[in-house]
């Protein structure tokens, strides 16, 4: 079946009344994006961020949106005529529409095209599961599937870590993935060599992810280990990853999240470890070099792409 996708953008204000004229037509399939919830979500969940990705970057500027499906046929043409005439009536500032034909498969399939094999640093590849014509190489090839995933690869962040563990990592080290979101590092570093890996998120949706991609990329479940939990806060959490010493600690969050766990880190370290961290704006990354110095920390290398920094640290013995 073919739809008519309706965008309406207005004001903050405008999302109500045009919602209230929607569901008077019995249109209640409606998704809403308002501008002003979204910046209060972010600044009241800024601390389980992983990072904000350049599409919530454009949101976070964007005009409040109503999006509803109508059927592109007779009775759906006739509809939109009436939402557009009733919402018009309203006489709400800056409210404007657009429309765009749709099939069904265009929701789910065609942003597919824009995810293509993406190679990172000198030894990896990311690649789509749904990839059948993937070059021939010599790079270790991480399969992925975006669609179920909370981080791809293809933000600065995340490459930058992802160079940064191909030059730390020797083979048989042990890592630790604090953040762990799609588990697109420490299951990388696995690929890369590492004979264990342990992965940390606060949102057991993320390490049930980290798991998929673990099993997608053909790796035995006993070398990987996920929990869900806080270990700024849990301290039951904390005390079993300080049980052992990790070659190699990961945390691609955000400069907020890294600040609160600069006291831990250490503690998960081995005396010649190696801390790998990013998600750091760049107007944060003074603030943040700072508190892993106050916190004992060396700092090995600085690195900036485009507007996201990462450092990597040593132990300060």
């Amino acid at each position: 079946m073919n739809w008519i996708q309706l965008k309406i953008t207005t004001t903050g204000e405008g999302i109500d009344p045009i919602c209230g004229v929607l569901y008077d037509m019995d249109i209640t399939g409606i998704e809403i994006s308002d501008k002003d919830d979204f910046k209060e979500f972010l600044e009241n969940n800024r601390k389980y961020w992983d990072y904000v990705d350049e599409e919530l970057e454009r949101l976070k500027t964007a005009d409040s949106c109503i999006t509803v499906y109508l059927s592109d046929d007779a009775e759906g043409k006739a509809q939109l005529e009436k939402v557009k005439t009733a919402v018009s009536a309203l006489n709400i500032p800056n409210t404007m529409f657009h429309t765009e034909n749709m099939k069904d498969e265009d929701w789910s399939e065609n942003w597919k095209q824009y995810f293509k094999p993406l190679e990172i640093g000198k030894k990896v590849l990311i690649v789509p599961e749904w990839e059948e014509n993937v070059p021939e190489t010599d790079r270790v090839k991480f399969v992925i599937n975006p669609g179920v995933s909370f981080g791809t690869g293809s933000h600065e962040s995340t490459k930058m870590c992802i160079e940064e563990i191909e030059k730390a990592l020797s083979t048989g080290d042990s890592v630790l993935d604090l953040g762990c979101g799609s588990g697109i590092l420490s299951v990388i570093a696995l690929l890369l060599g590492a004979k264990d890996a342990v992965a940390v998120d606060i949102d057991p949706m993320a390490v049930e992810t980290a798991y998929s991609n673990l099993a997608l990329n053909n790796l035995p479940k006993d070398i990987y280990h996920g929990y869900a939990g806080d270990i700024t806060t849990d301290k039951q959490l904390c005390q079993k990853l300080s049980e052992r010493k990790y070659d190699i600690v990961l945390a691609n969050i955000v400069a907020d999240v890294i600040i609160n766990l600069s006291g831990f880190v250490k503690n998960f370290m081995k005396d010649d470890g190696v801390f790998i961290c990013s998600g750091i704006i760049i107007e944060r990354k003074d603030e943040v070099r700072k508190v892993l110095e106050d916190a004992g920390l060396k700092i090995k290398e600085e690195r900036v792409m485009n507007e996201w920094a990462a450092f990597t640290a040593t132990k300060g013995l």
